[in-house]
């Protein structure tokens, strides 16, 4: 049986693979292939949420950075083939090849690393820079305007090997991870908003109508082609909308869809911005 000619994207992720780097897949739009069902709510033992990082326990493309591999067996695979196919690019898990990547989106962010961090390694993205230091630390969003960082627990788009030399992590962008962009503080890993009070008791007839409500909303997050924040605001507006005022939506819903929307892509910061934009629009 003659076995279909492979993608670019997947020629890319193979060459890159063979020199250690782990890859993934990326949908048009730069977000990750959502989780496969197998794995939905994390059945598989939900590792990209666990302290300590690792791979997910299933070989499909599934939970975002850490679906990143070196193996050619998996990036082969039948099971992978098909996301392969759809790609539209691929990324690469950067603290799972010892690096950092300074993701600088847009001009004014470059030319403020230009004057406050040490030249190293860059590489030109579609409005802005990256730049690429030797050595791992965590991957907050937002540090400052315009700079996210990308290293352990998270992925960046490959767009090529760079130039430049490349040097050693700095202090100065370690620091950037304990500074606040804002005087509202934020973390890259744990919710700041709070599930509603209701008012009275519940008029659900029984919990499976939020579980449901729930997994829908995860599943249209997960499966959304394009226009994730959009997407993301209009399933928070949903499930606030017909759960936010009886008592019934706890945190450890919050952050179901949460994690489905940060799976895709979205900061934590866009989460919380988007959940607090749904409640002031149905003004609770």
């Amino acid at each position: 049986m003659t076995q279909p000619t492979p993608s670019p994207q997947l020629r890319a992720a193979i060459d890159l693979a063979e020199r250690g780097i782990p890859v993934l897949p990326l949908r048009e739009g730069k977000g990750p292939m959502g989780n496969c069902r197998a794995c939905r709510n994390n059945a598989c033992g939900g590792r990209p949420n666990m302290k300590t990082p690792g791979p997910c326990e299933c070989a499909a493309p599934c939970h975002a950075w850490a679906a990143a591999t070196t193996d050619p067996t998996v990036l082969t695979s039948a099971t992978w083939t098909p996301a392969w196919q759809q790609a539209a690019a691929v990324a690469y898990h950067p603290g799972g090849t010892g690096l950092t990547v300074v993701d600088l989106d847009n001009a004014e962010a470059v030319a403020w690393a230009r004057q406050n961090l040490p030249s190293t390694r860059t590489v030109p993205s579609t409005r802005g820079e990256h730049w690429i230091y030797r050595g791992t630390m965590t991957s907050p969003n937002a540090v400052r305007p315009g700079v996210d960082i990308k290293s352990l627990m998270s992925y960046a788009r490959w767009l090529g090997p760079g130039t430049g030399t490349m040097a050693p992590l700095p202090e100065a962008v370690r620091a950037l991870a304990v500074k606040q962009p804002t005087t509202v503080q934020r973390t890259s890993s744990a919710l700041t908003v709070s599930a509603p009070v209701g008012g009275g008791q519940c008029p659900h007839r029984s919990p499976v109508y939020l579980e449901r409500g729930i997994a829908m909303a995860e599943q249209r997050i997960e499966e959304a082609p394009d226009g994730i924040h959009r997407i993301v605001y209009r399933m928070f507006l949903a499930v606030l909308s017909a759960h936010g005022r009886c008592g019934c939506l706890t945190e450890t819903h919050i952050g179901r869809l949460f994690t489905a929307a940060q799976a895709r892509g979205e900061s934590l910061r866009h989460c919380e911005d988007a959940w607090t934009n749904a409640r002031t629009q149905l003004g609770m």
